[in-house]
């Protein structure tokens, strides 16, 4: 597929930033066995993964604005268009050698998601979606899974940690979704939780409190791919709010009423 100008450059930002967090990755796979320096030495790996990708994305285009985990936000000149990067979603897994973590790169005009990459670089699967063109993963077109019945379903979800104050909030979910579906799964970044989605590994997606830099891509790839994204407010903007439910049409509406309760 040939897409736009600015959908290459993001995949190209996704694919040279990859290359150097996969480099780290091989490194971080023997450092995780020792007590000290995986923490750190991912924390450099992070910040040089957004280094690149802040040159490559404001170096082709210096005037939109910058949204990023590792940096200070830039307004930019274009008050209508910025990048919302996250050069390294699935950290934790990243630092115990887990191969599930993501780059993700979404490009928003005028308070809108109109393109996404998210890049799983040690699978060198490389996801994007542009308004109006589809979903993609690598060279083949990706939808939705096409099931009806939430008792096939598989669904997918962040698990709240270190004494995070929604914990009470998913038990009840989970406890509500659990005996009706196939399974729920946690694996720890939200980018390819939606990516999964949109190419029909899971059939859909809920999380509370994340940052917009963990779902932006997320947003545009399923909506692309034939699936419907919300707020758990409806009326919620996701990109703002960081809540969002997502799932294939035929499922949405009922895999929605049983997570709002």
């Amino acid at each position: 597929m040939i897409g736009s100008a600015n959908l290459n450059i993001m995949i190209k930002a996704a694919r040279k930033a990859g290359k150097s967090l996969v480099k780290d990755f091989r490194e971080v796979e023997n450092l995780q066995v020792s007590v000290k320096g995986a923490g750190d030495f991912v924390t450099k790996a992070d910040i040089a993964a957004e280094k690149i990708l802040k040159e490559e994305l404001l170096g082709a285009r210096p005037t939109y604005g910058w949204l990023a985990e590792e940096s200070d936000e830039i307004p930019g000149q274009d008050p209508t268009r910025r990048w919302i990067v996250d050069p390294l979603d699935g950290t934790t897994n990243f630092l115990h050698g887990l191969p599930h973590w993501a780059i993700s790169i979404a490009l928003e005009h005028k308070g809108k998601i109109v393109a996404g990459v998210i890049f799983d670089a040690s699978k060198d699967e490389m996801y994007f979606a542009e308004k109006g063109a589809g979903a993609w993963m690598n060279e083949t077109r990706i939808r939705v899974s096409g099931r009806h019945r939430m008792i096939e379903s598989i669904f997918a979800t962040g698990l709240p940690f270190a004494g995070r104050a929604d914990l009470p909030e998913t038990l009840k979910d989970l406890a509500r979704l659990l005996p009706a579906t196939a399974g729920v799964r946690r694996w720890g970044a939200a980018s390819l939780d939606m990516a999964y989605v949109a190419t029909g590994r899971y059939e859909g997606f809920w999380e509370r409190r994340l940052k917009s830099w963990d779902l932006a891509a997320g947003i545009i790839l399923v909506q692309e791919a034939g699936g419907l994204v919300q707020g758990l407010n409806p009326d919620d903007n996701i990109v703002e709010s960081g809540e969002v439910i997502c799932a294939n049409e035929p499922i949405f509406e009922t895999f929605a009423k049983v997570i709002r309760g």
